[in-house]
Order: C-alpha cells, then sequence, then structure tokens
C-alpha cells in the first residue's frame, strides 16, 4: 500500500464517528501500511505533494465544522472558474488533485486557503468585492498561499519527523498502540494548520509574499491587478475597531495596502473590465 493512501485511511481513522468499531476495522490495514512505511530517517524528507494533500482535506473538513457550505451552485461554480483562471497562472499551477474552490454561508468576511489548493471564501468576503477582478484578487491571494505551500509549513517539523519515526519503527507489533499514536500525531499536525489558517494567522511577511503572487497571478491572467489594492482601500475602511475574521488574521490592512500601491500603477476600467463587472454583479445578489 502507498504512504499517501495509507494517510488517507489516517484521516479517516481520524475523523470517522462510531467508536471502536470503525478504529477496528482500519487498523489491520493500517498495520499492512506501517510494515511498508520507510525507515526512520525519512523523517527528515520534505511533506510531498500527496501528504500535503490529505493534511488539507482534514484541515477543511475542521472548517467545515464551523462554517456551512453556501448552497447556490451557480455562485460556487462562477467563484470556481475565477479562482482556476488566476490558479492557472500561478507559480503552482497544478498541485496533487488540484484546485478546488467553495463558498462558506457566513456574513464574516474571510477567506482561508487550506494545504494543497482546497480554497474557501465567505459570502461576505465576496459581498466586499464589487466586481469580478476584485474577486480575483482574493482568490489570487489564497491561492499564492497554496503555492507558497504557507499552510502545510505552519506544521511543526517536530511533530511531523514524529509522525515518520513512528511509521517507520513501531512497525506492526503493537497494532492498537500505534495506530492511536499516529492518530495522535497526525491530528496534532491537523491542528497546527487550522490554528494557523482559521485562529492565529501568518506571518506578515507570509501575508506579503502572497500578495506579490497575487498581483502577478492578476496580471498574468488579464485582470486588472490595481483591483486589489481598491479592494484593501474597501476593507481598510470596514476593518476600522474590527477584531474578527480576516482583521484578526491578518496583518493591519492599512500595511498590506502600503506595499501593494508601492507595486501596482494606476490603470483605467477596460472594456473588459466592465464586461466582468455586470458579469459579477449578475451572479452575486
Amino acid at each position: 500500500m502507498r504512504r499517501d493512501a495509507w494517510l488517507a485511511l489516517l484521516i479517516l481513522v481520524t475523523f470517522v464517528v462510531g467508536g471502536c468499531g470503525g478504529m477496528s476495522a482500519i487498523i489491520p490495514a493500517a498495520a499492512i501500511a506501517v510494515k511498508g512505511a520507510g525507515k526512520a530517517a525519512e523523517a527528515a524528507r520534505p511533506i510531498t505533494d500527496s501528504e500535503e494533500y490529505y493534511v488539507g482535506r482534514a484541515v477543511a473538513a475542521r472548517i467545515l465544522g464551523k462554517y456551512k457550505l453556501d448552497q447556490d451552485p451557480k455562485l460556487t461554480q462562477y467563484v470556481n472558474e475565477v479562482g482556476q483562471t488566476v490558479a492557472r497562472k500561478s507559480s503552482r499551477p497544478n498541485p496533487f488533485k488540484g484546485y478546488h474552490f467553495a463558498v462558506l454561508d457566513t456574513q464574516e468576511i474571510n477567506a482561508f486557503a487550506c494545504p494543497g489548493g482546497t480554497i474557501f471564501i465567505t459570502r461576505g468576503l465576496i459581498q466586499t468585492c464589487k466586481n469580478e477582478d476584485q474577486l480575483a484578487a482574493v482568490l489570487a491571494h489564497e491561492v499564492g498561499h497554496v503555492a507558497n505551500k504557507d499552510g502545510i509549513n505552519s506544521i511543526s517539523q517536530a511533530r511531523w519527523t514524529q509522525v515518520f519515526t513512528a511509521m517507520g519503527t513501531e512497525a506492526a507489533k503493537q497494532y492498537g498502540g500505534v495506530a492511536g499514536n499516529l492518530v495522535s500525531l497526525f491530528e496534532g499536525s491537523i491542528d497546527d494548520v487550522f490554528k494557523t489558517i482559521v485562529v492565529n494567522g501568518y506571518s506578515r511577511q507570509a501575508e506579503e509574499t502572497a500578495d506579490a503572487a497575487a498581483l502577478t497571478e492578476l496580471t498574468r491572467a488579464g485582470y486588472n491587478p490595481n483591483a486589489m489594492v481598491i479592494l484593501l482601500t474597501t476593507m481598510e475602511a470596514k476593518g476600522a475597531g474590527a477584531s474578527s475574521g480576516i482583521f484578526k488574521t491578518h496583518p493591519p490592512t492599512s500595511e498590506r495596502l502600503a506595499k501593494v500601491k508601492a507595486s501596482v500603477g494606476q490603470s483605467p476600467e477596460s472594456q473588459g473590465e466592465k464586461i466582468r463587472t455586470e458579469r459579477f454583479k449578475k451572479m452575486v445578489s
């Protein structure tokens, strides 16, 4: 069994609801996988794209335990079309299993980039945008986090090393103990990412790098990069005194705005932008 398949099983163990019955059915398969796992020396190697994907799926499940998915299929499709457009122009256009975009049914102003390419944006943030180019700016910023692997890099290296050390050295001697230990370690890794994305936020450097990546993606995709300046200006006004959502987890909007302004020149609204704005207004009500 390949290690990425084993990781999928481990995530299933972590999130299954039903107690001992589900665990006992999975432990033998996990034990077989452990037999084929690499030696403990592999613990220091980088996390693979497939491993990142499975961590991201687990983090996405945590987020969906906190927020409900929006049930408007047309809006979801539209957000995916815009997101895929900028993602194709990123420095990492083809992560394992690709990019997936979804809308969260909340008026909170926020967006989340899970490791591996699952990206959420709230209705509140979509409605803060005034046109498609601004929506593209938000999604491009989140794609930047995925491309830079900010989410997966927030996992403690010591914790990840423990996971692979357990896989490589404990083998299948004590099925229950091994599985329980690995579930605990892996769940801790998911906690690291979830807390970074939803509770604490990334570092200023990570946010600035994601903003810079977004400007490049927007330009390459044919969007107006100045849309990010306009959106951040709007958010700066909305964020005055706010301490929730994106305003809690991101650096002060004024700092981001100043740096983005320094990188973007003024450009008039093109005919294409006008068409995209009309399309946006039809989709977002």
